[in-house]
């Protein structure tokens, strides 16, 4: 048999009887298609391997698999392709079932040509419509997907700028949000967290100190002890920082959590809200150790760094179960055993992304 022409559209006529089959390839044939042919639904399905079919026109009964199974064959298989089934009379109730599972429309015998062409104008115009419509959507979802990325990079740019402006504020502090979204991520990944919870641990770590862009400059770079006053106005950063960014961090709630809970306490003695054990957030949890971890090793106004990442270690395990989370705290540990967790100085370079 000559393959079909790839120019024209490809019918495949299934049908026992050489005869019939004959008729139908010479009206299709005349209105413009390529034909190829198929005694039954078994040498159908091979034809289809061999040939990109865009109509199927297909007898009911016929030996080895007849024209309903042929067409769940079809519909699985081959979901694009119009089906139009060709009955006698006293199959029209099976004929109709058949539009159910998928068929565009069905002739019934004897036939007349108008009414076959008839019938398959209005099958492939459906089909049209179906593979214009899916196409519509795949277009309109690649829009939508990159508009939403590029409003992601806006947003995250936005927050950066919002970083940068704060590290202006706090040169002492700089690179420390950065430091803690690193050691958060190694914690939560070695918690079991993953995918966007991990992203969002990520982001909460980067922007957690955020409201201390509203916090006074004089009481930031202050050299020696904080009066009360003064520890009480730099601990209103959670909530500023959270307030500042609940516009911005709506999708991401638990970015959200980070920035407003990662000054609460295990124990219950924490701001703003005293929340106590589970009912704090685990990310908030996760980020007030790595919180923790990186303010004992880096410089701070008040005091130079002295301590050693196994000195801080021993000062987690020390306030667990009061200031941090037990579980967290053996992450920690855990993490840092395997040499999966090593502090940064602010002069390194920190790794960026939650990705292994």
């Amino acid at each position: 048999m000559t393959a079909p022409a790839a120019t024209a559209p490809c019918c495949l006529i299934v049908d026992d009887e050489p005869r019939l089959r004959q008729v139908m390839v010479h009206l299709m044939r005349g209105d413009g298609f390529q034909c190829v042919e198929a005694g039954n639904g078994l040498e159908a399905l091979e034809q289809l391997t061999k040939y990109p079919v865009a109509l199927v026109l297909s007898d009911l009964r016929m030996p080895k698999m007849d024209g309903f199974e042929l067409l769940r064959e079809l519909r699985t298989r081959y979901p694009d392709i119009a089906v139009v089934m060709i009955t006698a009379v006293a199959d029209a109730e099976i004929a109709v079932s058949c539009l159910a599972i998928g068929a565009s429309d069905y002739v019934v015998k004897p036939y007349q040509l108008e009414d076959v062409r008839a019938r398959v104008a209005s099958a492939l115009e459906k089909r049209r419509l179906i593979l214009e419509n899916r196409a519509y959507r795949e277009s309109l979802e690649e829009r939508v997907s990159v508009q939403a990325r590029r409003l992601e990079e806006l947003f995250l740019a936005s927050v950066q700028s919002l970083a940068e402006a704060l590290e202006l504020k706090d040169p002492y502090t700089r690179g420390h949000s950065v430091r803690v979204s690193y050691y958060s991520t190694i914690i939560a990944r070695a918690m079991g967290l993953d995918g966007e919870m991990l992203r969002q641990i990520e982001l909460g770590g980067q922007v957690h100190d955020i409201g201390k862009i509203g916090v006074r400059e004089s009481v930031l770079n202050k050299e020696g002890r904080l009066t009360p006053e003064e520890y009480e106005h730099i601990m209103t950063h959670p909530v500023l920082g959270w307030r500042i960014l609940a516009p911005l961090l709506g999708e991401t709630p638990h970015a959200l959590n980070i920035v407003r809970s990662h000054h609460e306490r295990y124990d219950g003695r924490g701001v703003p809200d005293g929340l106590k054990g589970d009912a704090i957030p685990v990310e908030a949890r996760i980020v007030a150790a790595a919180d923790a971890l990186d303010a004992m090793t880096s410089d701070r106004p008040y005091r130079p760094c002295e301590m050693s990442l196994d000195a801080v270690v021993e000062e987690l395990v020390r306030n667990s179960a009061t200031q941090f989370d037990p579980e967290v705290v053996r992450t920690v540990v855990a993490c840092v055993e395997r040499g999966e967790l090593r502090v940064f100085a602010r002069t390194d370079a920190v790794p960026l992304g939650v990705r292994a």
